[in-house]
């Protein structure tokens, strides 16, 4: 009898040590997006016609939360790419996106306003009185152009954010704010663009921010504050503190984009705002 217990006991003990353990599945995360998300030039560079990097801000997130990503952002993207082809053969963005979806990024609106055209016309090789100050042409006539184009692109990202509850109604949806990328008065001539112009161009992006917090705050959707943390990181910061690149990148990344180094640290902030 004790035998057939003792036998009993070790069959059940054996069942609890071979038994496979249940482990949880990896969140499904997808990530929508223009190049502030995508890495445009940043090795290593996994989808060429969208230039996007495999160590972009998606991965690096995914990576801390152990999260399977479908990263389908694009350089270049505007809103409307998120339900059309980009290019005319990008499938649509919102194709990512399923009932199983847990998080979504969404970076989108700069190239909707013409933000880095509008950034590169600021340059002047010369200081004042030599060229002309790019604030001065986008205000010309009592209205800024730029600020026009941030309010009449509001409802359009709005209405973009709907369908992602649609398509992954169980899904955290999570809108990146716009970084810090010049600092007060800029830093010409290494930055050539003027005081003047530097604190315009700041200051739109800062609106365009304030746009897209007031639009997920009106769809519901999270938004997580990069411009904040990456104060001093900007493009006239040292190299080895430099998060945002400048006109003539100081490693591999496109102008006026995220570095590498920026892409880690706006990844980490993504994770931790995830939880």
């Amino acid at each position: 009898m004790r035998r057939t217990v003792l036998l009993a006991v070790g069959v059940l003990l054996a069942g609890v040590v071979t038994s496979p353990v249940a482990q949880a599945a990896a969140p499904e995360y997808v990530a929508l997006g223009d190049s502030s998300a995508a890495g445009p030039l940043i090795p290593p560079q996994i989808n060429l016609p969208c230039l996007r990097s495999g160590v972009n801000y998606p991965h690096i997130a995914a990576e801390r939360l152990g999260a399977r990503l479908t990263d389908v952002t694009c350089s270049g993207a505007v809103i409307p790419d998120f339900s059309g082809k980009q290019f005319g053969f990008v499938p649509p963005q919102y194709d990512a996106l399923k009932p199983s979806t847990d998080v979504v990024t969404v970076a989108i609106g700069g190239n909707d306003i013409g933000l880095v055209s509008a950034a590169l016309s600021c340059i002047n090789l010369l200081p004042p009185p030599a060229g002309t100050s790019c604030k001065a042409r986008f205000t010309s006539g009592g209205k800024d152009q730029l600020a026009a184009r941030i309010d009449a692109t509001a409802p359009a990202f709005g209405q973009a954010l709907d369908p992602i509850k649609q398509l992954a109604p169980n899904a955290r949806v999570l809108v990146t704010r716009y970084g810090t990328y010049i600092r007060p008065n800029g830093c010409y001539p290494v930055i050539p663009v003027w005081p003047v112009d530097a604190n315009y161009l700041q200051a739109t992006v800062d609106r365009l921010n304030t746009m897209l917090a007031e639009q997920s705050a009106a769809h519901g959707a999270q938004y997580v504050d990069l411009r904040t943390p990456s104060i001093g990181h900007d493009a006239c910061a040292p190299v080895s503190q430099r998060w945002l690149e400048g006109l003539i990148p100081s490693s591999a990344a496109a102008p006026l984009h995220p570095s590498a180094r920026g892409m880690a640290a706006f990844g980490a902030l993504v994770a931790a705002a995830v939880g």
